[in-house]
């Protein structure tokens, strides 16, 4: 332990340290279920009776939406790090609202789909509708995690909360957000290479 810290410092560090190993660890833990996941639609796939079908349009959109927040959550970063008050909630909304549009279009590709009778089960249900669903689903099942962290994120900036010396919520945020960017670009091209 270091002992020139304050014992209040050393608090902070080691409640800073504690929180990014339990993300560290829950994002490891949705990284193994999403490679189960496609593993097992590897190896259904092989087996036959496998409905092929064009990925919509708005899932290249919403690619596009979370790559872009991705671009803006970093802003909400570099703002804090800069003490800029009105960067960090103008960076925060907007990455808020891409990922709202980045919710909507996965459901409106829902839409799409179920229009193209691929659906999740029932009389027309096919084992690859029913990944895709799984897969996308569970995806913005943890997505939806990210919109409360990255609104928590928000109002706390129009509070003024964050600053070059009260990081740890935007980069918990911010490591959290990217993981998932990553991860839906993973099962994007995944998809486009395995359907």
């Amino acid at each position: 332990m270091d002992t020139t810290r304050k014992p209040e410092q050393n608090e902070v560090l080691i409640k800073t340290k504690a929180k990014k190993s339990l993300l560290w660890v829950s994002m490891i833990s949705m990284f193994m279920i999403f490679m189960s996941l496609t593993s097992a639609y590897i190896v259904r796939k092989e087996k036959g009776d496998w409905l092929h079908f064009e990925l919509p349009q708005l899932f290249y959109i919403s690619t596009a939406i979370i790559l872009l927040s991705s671009i803006t959550m970093n802003w909400v970063l570099a703002a804090a790090k800069n003490n800029n008050f009105k960067n960090i909630k103008i960076a925060s909304l907007l990455t808020l609202i891409l990922g709202l549009a980045f919710v909507y279009c996965q459901f409106k590709a829902w839409g799409t789909l179920v229009d193209q009778r691929v659906v999740f089960a029932g009389m027309y249900s096919n084992a690859s509708g029913s990944f895709l669903y799984v897969l996308t689903g569970l995806h913005l099942a943890h997505l939806i995690g990210g919109i409360l962290a990255i609104s928590i994120v928000w109002i706390k900036s129009i509070q003024e909360k964050y600053n070059s010396e009260n990081l740890i919520g935007i980069r918990l945020c911010a490591i959290f957000w990217h993981f998932l960017d990553v991860l839906w670009i993973y099962l994007f091209l995944f998809l486009i290479i395995q359907r």
